[in-house]
């Protein structure tokens, strides 16, 4: 992990010769100090992925100049494209609801630096960790969801997020399903922590189908939010061996640490801008 100021530059576009060498050459012409660089065709869309990391004190401009000489590149090769600064703090709302084992583990990796974010709220469908969180010196938000008033609800979750001018918002087992509107308002920028090795169990009670159908592995799935449930594009999975002796609390027992895990990791892939969306498939440069 770099410790130093960066610039972070992805882009799509179609592939065709001289994408790589006309985007080093820019960089080069103006002093650019590339740091790391991460590219990936995909053969069947015959679309191209890229993600370098440019120092940023080797630049002669900041950002805004960066963007504006850069746009008539990025038209040529029908880039879709976007640069950020490793100096600014992403601001990650998280929404929880009784399930504290990822919440509580995001709130440690963000207290140790772990995770160099900043936090401006954590919202809820119970006022179960109030308390928890505005100890961390969080504002905590309790916005209760029931079937009557879930568009009122989630027209309050996005004017929080809006007024905290958030710029993900991490399900950290939240457990609601969103409405379509909330998931259209933030496309690539929710992340949900799914108990399953997605596709498999979807839903509720993911562990229950899993002791059920009598798996030997179970996982946990971190994805973007669609308004599709649990069938958005994938960031990161992981699973965990068991047996005919494991029981349904066995299985969720084990499942906790999986999906704090990849969570975690997940998150994290998007923080760093790792991830490019395409279709409803990742390509995650780790």
């Amino acid at each position: 992990m770099q410790t130093q100021r960066f610039y972070t530059l992805t882009a799509s576009c179609p592939d065709r010769v001289g994408i790589v060498a006309r985007v080093s050459n820019f960089i080069a012409e103006h002093g650019g100090w590339i740091l790391e660089t991460n590219l990936h065709a995909e053969h069947e869309s015959k679309r191209y992925f890229m993600r370098i990391e440019v120092k940023a004190d080797s630049l002669p401009f900041l950002l805004a100049e960066f963007r504006e000489r850069f746009a008539p590149l990025a038209r040529e090769f029908g880039m879709e494209w976007k640069i950020t600064d490793s100096a600014v703090k992403k601001r990650v709302v998280l929404m929880v609801s009784k399930q504290e084992h990822c919440l509580y583990d995001l709130l440690a990796r963000w207290q140790s630096k772990e995770l160099d974010i900043e936090i401006p709220c954590v919202i809820s469908n119970h006022d179960t960790f109030r308390g928890f969180v505005e100890w961390h010196g969080i504002p905590f938000h309790h916005v209760p969801v029931t079937a009557e008033n879930k568009t009122a609800a989630y027209a309050e979750v996005r004017r929080i997020v809006d007024d905290v001018r958030g710029d993900c918002v991490v399900l950290a087992r939240y457990m609601q399903i969103l409405s379509p509107e909330l998931c259209a308002a933030y496309p690539g920028r929710i992340l949900n922590i799914h108990h399953s090795f997605l596709p498999s169990f979807v839903g509720a009670k993911p562990y229950h189908q899993a002791f059920a159908r009598g798996v030997k592995l179970i996982g946990a799935t971190c994805h973007y939010v669609t308004a599709e449930l649990d069938q958005g594009p994938i960031i990161d999975q992981d699973v965990i061996r068991v047996d005919h002796s494991d029981g349904v609390e066995d299985m969720v027992r084990y499942g906790k640490d999986i999906e704090k895990a990849v969570l975690a990791r997940g998150l994290r892939y998007h923080l760093e801008d790792r991830v490019l969306v395409h279709g409803n498939k990742t390509i995650v440069f780790r």
